[in-house]
């Protein structure tokens, strides 16, 4: 999937534990065969290059399932998350490359062939009807969190109680260590913010990943945007702004963490209130990064420690 991932886990004994870690990333190459936007191959490639589809295409479970909570989160988010967003993020990793704005004739052609109205999802049959011409799906915001979930469940039924699996930031844990609370993971969103948006916290059963622009920014005019494109305009959103977002599944932290970066801190804080067992920290900075402000959601820290059966 293009990053590093490592999974940290207790098991009865050592080779059994490196046979979970090698069945672990097996997991993580099945799913990158279906879900990368990148691999023409994959599933979601072929189901794209088929745009706009003549009939309803019926899927494979896994890409059913992160479609399913993608457009669920699309909706909650009012659009802030859009899994079409395809045509967009090509435009603006061009842009990024040049330095140059999307001229507004090619912005228009892509804004036109992403939005809620461009995909249909069919429950019946478990499939997928592309409607525009030009349309990409792009599951870069989800596809990571599902595969760690789909990696901790493999885990759960070797009989692993207690693992972390890091797929280059976005982190997912079941249990605890053996006599710890919580697996501990730091977080850095920003270089130069206050100390209050760093830190660590204690995860266990829970999800956590910072959406940000602390690693991929562009100048272009003068004004700093991330790599993250808001699907309602087309181009990155104005930085410096990083939201770590804390949820019971890596999926959710995934698309909400992306979706409350687009929001902002108070349209994204009322969406991270609304979401069960969810929380969020926003660290924004002026247009010169030279001062900050951190913004928390109600269940920050509190999120990060749940048992199986909380809410």
């Amino acid at each position: 999937m293009g990053v590093t991932w490592t999974v940290t886990l207790h098991d009865a004994t050592e080779a059994a534990g490196a046979a979970a870690v090698d069945a672990a990333l097996d997991e993580v190459e099945r799913l990158d065969a279906i879900l990368s936007d990148y691999r023409p191959d994959s599933e979601l490639g072929r189901l794209s290059a088929a745009a706009p589809t003549a009939r309803p295409v019926a899927v494979g479970e896994d890409l059913w399932r992160v479609l399913e909570r993608a457009v669920a989160i699309r909706d909650s988010s009012a659009g802030a998350f859009d899994p079409t967003v395809g045509p967009l993020t090509t435009l603006w990793r061009q842009a990024r490359r040049t330095g140059r704005l999307p001229q507004p004739a090619r912005l228009a052609e892509a804004l036109a062939a992403t939005g809620p109205g461009t995909l249909r999802l069919v429950p019946a049959t478990r499939s997928v009807e592309l409607l525009r011409p030009g349309m990409r799906l792009d599951l870069g915001g989800i596809g990571m969190g599902y595969a760690i979930d789909r990696v901790l469940a493999l885990l759960a039924e070797r009989g692993v109680a207690a693992a972390l699996v890091d797929a280059s930031g976005d982190v997912g844990a079941s249990g605890p260590p053996p006599g710890a609370e919580g697996w501990r993971v730091r977080v850095d969103p920003i270089p130069g913010a206050p100390e209050a948006a760093g830190g660590a916290v204690l995860l266990a059963h829970a999800a956590i990943t910072t959406s940000g622009d602390a690693r991929q920014a562009v100048v272009i005019d003068g004004r700093r945007y991330s790599h993250v494109v808001d699907p309602r305009t087309g181009l990155g959103i104005a930085g410096p702004a990083a939201v770590t977002v804390i949820a019971p599944d890596a999926t959710a932290a995934d698309a909400l963490a992306t979706a409350a970066n687009v929001l902002g801190p108070v349209r994204g804080r009322t969406l991270l209130e609304n979401e069960a067992g969810c929380a969020g920290r926003f660290v924004v900075g002026d247009g010169a990064g030279d001062v900050f402000r951190v913004v928390t959601s109600s269940r920050w820290p509190d999120a990060a420690r749940r048992r199986p059966a909380d809410p």
